[in-house]
């Protein structure tokens, strides 16, 4: 079976406008900002492809939410998100990126020029598309989450869990992913609580092997997280067990941080009548490539990677992305 399935052209993008007199054409447009989409800007900018960037549904990507950053080479006493990100876009506009606000509410694909419109209003057609939205944490919802986000709160045990040497933390979830950040967690910090919300994990036998095995790691079965608290970072979690039945009962653990691994969710939707993706919504390319089933259209950073989900291999990502635009530009001339 092919990994890409043919070109549907007979799908046509929704809200888009009949009169597209007033579009703009550019060589290549860049839809999301963060790692992936600045480093895709600075490289296609330097390549005089003169980019024109929006920086999407959440400027700077998921690093905007992350206090510090101390595993990203070339920081060697660390740097925050906001101004990493910052950092990236001023380099990208150095080099002559057109960096915009504006969301993309649909796409056209179906021929050249490829369509973009923005905040359902601006047509940007272009010879190619460099795709770099991302991908959603998934939370449960709590207000109490809000509230303690970059202060206990993470998605990512990679990014933040060396913060957090030496103390206890939980992990929300029950799937291989939620065992990969409590064993990743468990070689770090004194104690680590796995909170599922079933009476079993989902996650692989060996994963599930593992987490037992772990002498430091306490699974919590039949548990949700009712509420976090804290005096301006996170200090213990209220947990209801076995809720809804007769024996429901109410129990508080003592945390410094709480990891959320239910999954992420690509921001992909506008781009499905198109591109192929996997049941999840992660856009598929060629492997080892930004390339997708559509000539001229790249996908970069975790719209397309639901494995590493870092700053670097997604700024890593949005460089080749660049440069395979390049060339697909030189070959179609």
């Amino acid at each position: 079976m092919s990994l890409f399935k043919p070109l549907e052209t007979s799908s046509e993008p929704k809200n888009n406008p009949t009169d597209k007199s007033s579009s703009e054409r550019v060589k290549c447009v860049i839809i999301g900002s963060g790692p992936a989409g600045y480093t895709a800007a600075i490289y296609a900018a330097r390549a005089n492809l003169k980019p024109l960037l929006f920086k999407g549904i959440q400027p700077g990507g998921q690093l905007t939410t992350t206090t510090e950053v101390e595993n990203y080479p070339g920081y060697p006493e660390g740097i925050t998100g906001p101004k990493m990100m910052e950092d990236l876009e001023q380099q990208a506009a150095r080099f002559g990126t057109d960096i915009r606000w504006g969301i993309a509410t649909s796409v056209d694909f179906s021929k050249l020029p490829y369509t973009v419109i923005v905040d359902d209003k601006t047509v940007v057609e272009a010879d190619t598309v460099i795709i770099a939205t991302g991908a959603t944490a998934r939370y449960l919802g709590l207000e109490s989450e809000e509230k303690y986000k970059g202060s206990g709160v993470s998605a990512c045990a990679t990014c933040d869990g060396f913060f957090y040497r030496g103390k206890d933390v939980a992990v929300v979830g029950g799937g291989d992913t939620a065992c990969e950040e409590a064993l990743y967690l468990a070689g770090m910090c004194r104690k680590v609580y796995l909170i599922v919300r079933k009476s079993f994990l989902r996650a692989s036998r060996i994963m599930q092997q593992r987490v037992m095995d772990a002498p430091n790691i306490e699974v919590l079965f039949e548990r949700n997280t009712k509420e976090l608290r804290g005096d301006q970072v996170v200090e213990e979690a209220l947990l209801i067990k076995r809720m809804g039945l007769p024996d429901e009962s109410e129990e508080v653990i003592k945390i410094d941080g709480f990891f959320l691994a239910i999954g992420h969710t690509p921001n992909s939707d506008i781009f499905k009548p198109y591109l192929e993706t996997d049941e999840t919504g992660y856009i598929l390319t060629v492997p080892g490539t930004p390339r997708t089933n559509i000539p001229g259209v790249f996908a970069c950073g975790d719209v397309q990677d639901k494995v590493y989900r870092q700053a670097v291999t997604a700024a890593g990502s949005g460089c080749q992305a660049a440069i395979e635009a390049e060339r697909y530009l030189s070959q179609a001339k």
